[in-house]
């Protein structure tokens, strides 16, 4: 089979260190580079010393074209759509970084652009690649905690994650290269988990954000959000002022739930719900991701092979795609929720995104998902009085 041909556009950390290693393992040719910054264009040549060093995507994609097949964007946000519409203009598939785009109509115009062109567009949706979501996945799809009905989602960082130094290396905190702070900038990853979980769309949002005055940002550090959906609820809590970088999920079911604290992973499934007291069997295991490196490498790998699936399948704009749509959407209703007092932000008419597909694949492995089959009653909580039988073993056993 040919390798394919890409170029990266950007030559930032993520691209340095997720990306460009990613590449080198990868059964993809990274042939050109384009970076606006000319020591990052000095620095992108020793480390990759056979690619075609331009200062542009317009010099690049322009003297580039007939020799490849996609470009990676990774480029802060306010770059991407336009990038995104100039390589689909050039007949090239697209892999953008997260946020796929700064608006809903930019998330939207680039899908139907690929669509026309027949070319595929991915979003960077690393987290579903994270070895420990996937061992998630993996319990949810053998059902073992039953129809998921509530997840919450917090993730703490001490900081905002710094740029390099040779460029604007707090860009995520100036809204005009960001599109906005935290919520932009993990909300995409905060979301599509959700989405994947409960296995459906949400429906409302509301939100409320803050930034410390001392900082001088103009982008908020803080932000809380309750999101519905046609099939549960989801609790969203995200910071750049926690005292420590750690992320905690927890998804509830009928049957028991999952509890995720960085690689550490723990599924309680209830025994007779009748029992008195009622016991739950709990599970423990420790999955090696790599939470503490920002650079996520080995997360790459794995998004690159679904990338090369999708251009293999013509799979143009699939749920990938979709999600990132959606994440696109719901970041900017959390925006205008918490620009209203916190009020409910509906997303219906206008605001809403129309769905290309039903999202009927949860997780990046080939499986086969049953569809969202209306709502859980939301009874699956376990209550106060039970048991806990606490046990050592395989998530898969």
């Amino acid at each position: 089979m040919r390798r394919l041909q890409g170029a990266l556009i950007g030559f930032g950390f993520i691209a340095e260190k997720g990306h460009l290693p990613a590449y080198q393992a990868a059964s993809l040719d990274l042939i050109a580079i384009a970076d606006t910054n000319a020591a990052r264009r000095e620095l992108a040549h020793a480390a990759f010393p056979n690619a075609r060093i331009y200062d542009g995507h317009e010099a690049l994609i322009a003297a580039e074209a007939r020799n490849l097949d996609f470009v990676d964007i990774a480029t802060p946000p306010y770059m991407h759509a336009k990038i995104a519409h100039a390589a689909l203009d050039a007949g090239l598939h697209v892999l953008c970084e997260k946020p796929m785009a700064v608006t809903t109509d930019e998330a939207r115009s680039m899908i139907e652009h690929a669509l026309r062109a027949k070319r595929v567009l991915f979003p960077s949706h690393n987290y579903k690649h994270a070895p420990v979501i996937r061992a998630v996945a993996k319990v949810l799809d053998e059902g073992r905690i039953g129809k998921v009905h509530h997840v919450t989602l917090d993730t703490f960082r001490n900081t905002h994650a710094r740029g390099v130094k040779e460029w604007r290396e707090s860009w995520r905190r100036e809204k005009k290269f960001s599109g906005g702070g935290i919520a932009m900038d993990h909300g995409s990853h905060t979301f599509y988990l959700a989405f994947d979980w409960l296995q459906s769309y949400p429906t409302s949002i509301t939100a409320k954000m803050s930034t410390a005055a001392e900082t001088g940002y103009d982008t908020e550090d803080t932000f809380s959000a309750h999101i519905q959906f046609p099939t549960g609820t989801a609790v969203a809590q995200l910071t750049w002022r926690a005292g420590i970088r750690k992320v905690i999920y927890t998804i509830h079911g009928e049957k028991g739930a999952i509890r995720v604290e960085d690689d550490d992973v723990e599924v309680s499934v209830m025994g007779d719900p009748n029992g008195k007291p009622v016991t739950w069997k709990v599970t423990e295991e420790k999955i090696a991701s790599d939470w503490m490196d920002a650079s996520h490498t080995i997360w790459f790998r794995s998004l690159f092979e679904r990338f090369q699936a999708a251009i293999d399948t013509h799979d143009y704009a699939g749920k990938d795609a979709q999600d990132a749509l959606r994440c696109v959407e719901l970041i900017n209703a959390a925006y205008a929720s918490a620009a209203d007092q916190s009020r409910e932000r509906v997303l219906s008419g206008s605001d809403a995104a129309p769905p290309l597909a039903p999202p009927s694949v949860r997780n990046v492995r080939n499986i086969n998902v049953k569809p969202v089959n209306g709502r859980t009653n939301g009874n699956g909580h376990a209550n106060g009085n039970g048991v806990n039988e606490h046990k050592k073993a395989s998530l898969g056993s």
